[in-house]
């Protein structure tokens, strides 16, 4: 539930870059310094279970791909300097790596791999709900939607 509450707030910052979402002003000239923080705590957490669930990279390298295209489409159309753009793009790519540093290396950390692994799934089922639940026409309720995320977690209970 932290994990999910996390997102809220980081989402409240960022506009919800981390699922597809980019609502800022595009004629602004000034980098925007809360997205950065943003997307850089989001991506610096989901680096922390990595190192021992190499699996996870796959799903964090798709979840990555489509908000990186996304960021740097809105940024090469808004009037932001190219190379702020380039830095941008090197230190966001940067964090999640990061992120399985600082948990391979600061062992202190590794008392609380269970409540950082549980904060990082919060973070990223939200996100993944978000998506489910927004891509419906005017975010209508969905039952054939529902339904799958039900027979989802019925055949997740039973595979575990």
């Amino acid at each position: 539930m932290a994990g999910i509450l996390l997102q809220i707030f980081l989402e409240f910052f960022s506009k919800g870059a981390e699922h597809g979402h980019v609502h800022l002003n595009k004629k602004k000239q000034t980098f925007p310094w809360m997205l950065f923080v943003s997307l850089s705590i989001h991506a610096i957490l989901e680096g922390f279970p990595l190192h021992s669930h190499e699996t996870l990279v796959y799903g964090i390298v798709i979840h990555k791909l489509p908000v990186a295209i996304i960021l740097s489409t809105f940024f090469l159309e808004s009037n932001i300097k190219k190379s702020k753009i380039a830095i941008f793009l090197v230190l966001f790519s940067l964090m999640t790596p990061f992120g399985t540093f600082l948990n391979n290396n600061i062992t202190s950390l590794h008392e609380y791999e269970t409540q950082i692994s549980a904060l990082v799934i919060g973070v990223l089922l939200h996100i993944a709900t978000t998506i489910l639940f927004e891509s419906s026409e005017n975010h209508k309720f969905n039952l054939n939607k529902i339904i799958v995320i039900i027979l989802g977690i019925v055949v997740a209970f039973f595979i575990d």
